[in-house]
């Protein structure tokens, strides 16, 4: 499973850029969410489990991909979904309608009690009520995950200098920096406000080849902007690369003006992972043409 690397025309430069088009793996399970679940599902069938459970937010990747990856192998799926008011608007999310169309059985909690997700209390009351599963964290992120997303890197791209990708949960960046070699640096953008990832990201690797960039996240995760959203449309109508305004967006906008500021050498050869999260858009846009704001038109 290699996807292709991608030119990137720039223009008042000598930075080369190239960006991996592992959004176009899979229509369902794109970008690092086939990587994650790759092991993840491996192991599943290997316990002899029948039934996924994860949980995720109103327009998560995670969730739709798990619910694909399900309906493709042959699991049951269960999507522990964060926001008891989401309940009575599957309908209208594009995100939670497609993964109820593959098979996924939804349990909404409060966000209060989501944030308990991990607790062994939470855990085993979802037992009790579902019964046995093979449990697959927020994101995805596991060993397992990190393993899948090793892989993602080939001997193609050892002749780059810098490995980009955006970041949710760390897992993908941990493939990533595992799997590089040591010349090469690896530079993560955070989906969200804080350093505190680098905490999480340091549980899965033991190489000091890499580094966040933390000032691109646009206020936080989930949010957008009209800057955020033209840049992604101009992106697309030059480029003919999509890109979503939570990931993917906010990493090539922030890449973008490092280039202009001269962040990078001379001649540096730069590799962006591209890691999918383009079926939230559709959501996105439904949020921005209630508050009669600018949206993202290429998908429309």
């Amino acid at each position: 499973m290699e996807s292709a690397n991608q030119k990137i025309d720039l223009e008042n430069t000598n930075i080369s850029l190239y960006i991996k088009r592992e959004d176009l793996l899979h229509p369902h399970i794109s970008g690092n969410k086939i990587r994650k679940l790759k092991y993840n599902l491996a192991q599943a069938n290997r316990e002899n489990k029948k039934t996924l459970l994860t949980f995720g937010g109103a327009f998560s990747n995670h969730i739709l991909a798990v619910a694909a990856a399900g309906n493709e192998q042959e699991f049951k799926t269960i999507g522990v979904i964060r926001g008891e008011e989401l309940q009575d608007k599957i309908a209208e999310n594009p995100t939670l309608k497609k993964a109820q169309d593959f098979g996924m059985v939804f349990y909404f909690v409060d966000r209060e009690i989501f944030r308990e997700k991990s607790s062994p209390k939470f855990i085993h009351q979802l037992t009790e009520k579902f019964g046995d599963f093979y449990l697959i964290p927020e994101g995805g992120t596991n060993n397992l995950a990190v393993k899948g997303c090793e892989e993602i890197l080939t001997v193609n791209d050892e002749k780059f200098d810098y490995i980009c990708c955006a970041i949710g949960t760390g897992g993908t960046i941990s493939g990533l920096i595992n799997c590089s070699k040591n010349s090469q640096q690896v530079l993560g953008f955070p989906a969200l406000k804080g350093d505190f990832l680098r905490q999480d990201i340091s549980k899965f690797v033991s190489k000091s080849n890499w580094d966040l960039i933390t000032d691109y996240h646009f206020g936080g995760y989930a949010k957008v902007s009209e800057e955020l959203i033209l840049f992604i449309n101009e992106f697309y109508e030059k480029h003919k690369i999509p890109l979503d305004p939570i990931y993917t967006g906010k990493m090539m906008f922030g890449l973008l003006d490092l280039i202009h500021k001269n962040y990078f050498p001379e001649n540096s050869k730069i590799l962006v992972i591209h890691t999918g999260g383009l079926q939230g858009v559709a959501g996105i846009n439904n949020l921005l043409k209630q508050k009669n704001q600018l949206q993202i038109t290429i998908y429309d």
